[in-house]
């Protein structure tokens, strides 16, 4: 889990930040990513691909990545904006906004997928990154619990759609909740499934 990290410093590059994102498919909320730095890789606390770990696991380790990361930033991209862009767009942007919240000057960026971002900074995207990369596999950590917990808190308001369960995905009992009451403001309305004429029954 820690090849690139090491081959990235063994040629000269000192603030490596890893770069993964959370809520790409989702019908509501907002797209998520992450970036972290290490000063020194945490080997030891069993960092992996978010999709592999337990809540409890995610929950759990992302207390200990905060506390060990030199620095992690967080970047959001709404629905609104989701609608406007697409979600590709949204995805890179959510990426480029987490990099760019840092409090340290990243020299290197890996980035789980197959498409860089819009920036100036040297950067390696890397296919399935979060299982290969361990700055990747904890920024999809952050990514993904930071936004269960925007779920989480979404179903306080919207208590209709059980997001506190379905976080926005298109689970079966989501579509029909959605055909029961209609979308809310927090829907992705170019999404399919989520507009009576893009529902998927």
């Amino acid at each position: 889990m820690d090849s690139f990290e090491s081959d990235a410093i063994k040629n000269g590059f000192k603030a490596v930040a890893g770069v993964d994102e959370a809520g790409r498919g989702p019908l509501a909320g907002p797209v998520v990513a992450s970036a972290v730095i290490f000063s020194i890789l945490p080997l030891h606390l069993g960092i992996n691909d978010s999709k592999k770990l337990t809540k409890k696991e995610r929950d759990s380790l992302v207390l200990e990545i905060y506390r060990t990361a030199q620095s992690v930033g967080i970047g959001m991209v709404w629905p609104e904006e989701v609608d406007s862009i697409n979600i590709h767009r949204a995805t890179l942007l959510a990426m480029k906004k987490a990099v760019a919240s840092l409090n340290i000057s990243p020299d290197l960026l890996l980035i789980d997928g197959t498409f860089p971002i819009d920036s100036e900074i040297q950067q390696r995207p890397i296919i399935s990154g979060d299982a290969l990369s361990i700055s990747i596999a904890a920024a999809s950590i952050v990514a993904k619990t930071t936004r269960d917990r925007i779920m989480e808190a979404y179903h306080l308001l919207y208590p209709q759609y059980d997001f506190i369960n379905n976080k926005g995905y298109g689970t079966k009992d989501h579509l029909l909740r959605l055909s029961e009451a209609g979308p809310c403001p927090i829907h992705r309305m170019s999404f399919r499934g989520v507009l009576p004429e893009k529902r998927l029954f």
